[in-house]
């Protein structure tokens, strides 16, 4: 995939992600560092809304990547980066953004909130990884 390629279907997920909490959840995400503790809620809605359909492979997997790129736009603006398709586990590729010497995996933490622990807080990962770089 050539970077332009992944450029554009990151911003394309975002996107999604933004019409998905409008639609679904009457959530208005406006590409902000303010909006993301909406993302944490937003998150957990779908498993209120859904139940288990949310947690099936597939949607988990949209959920977390749009969600994750809608992170990693608004960290771009805030701090820079460039996305990066990560096969090094051809099983399992992944996309994170790297940021200097730094590499964030946004749909990742979007994955633990999502499956494995309802508190941990996409807003405070995001909060922590601008930290680091400001460091």
């Amino acid at each position: 995939m050539q970077q332009h390629e992944l450029d554009q279907l990151m911003k394309e997920c975002a996107s999604d992600a933004v019409q998905t909490a409008q639609e679904e959840f009457n959530v208005k995400l406006d590409l902000t560092q303010e909006s993301l503790g909406s993302v944490d809620n937003v998150l957990l809605s779908f498993v209120d809304k859904y139940q288990d359909k949310a947690l099936e492979d597939n949607a988990v997997f949209t959920i977390c990547n749009i969600y994750g790129a809608y992170i990693g736009e608004v960290f771009k603006k805030i701090a820079g980066g460039t996305w990066r398709y990560d096969q090094s586990n051809p099983d399992a590729p992944f996309v994170v953004l790297d940021v200097g010497e730094r590499s964030y995996a946004f749909s990742g933490i979007c994955y633990e909130r999502l499956v494995n622990n309802s508190a941990i807080s996409v807003k405070n990962y995001f909060e922590k990884a601008l930290a680091n770089q400001t460091q």
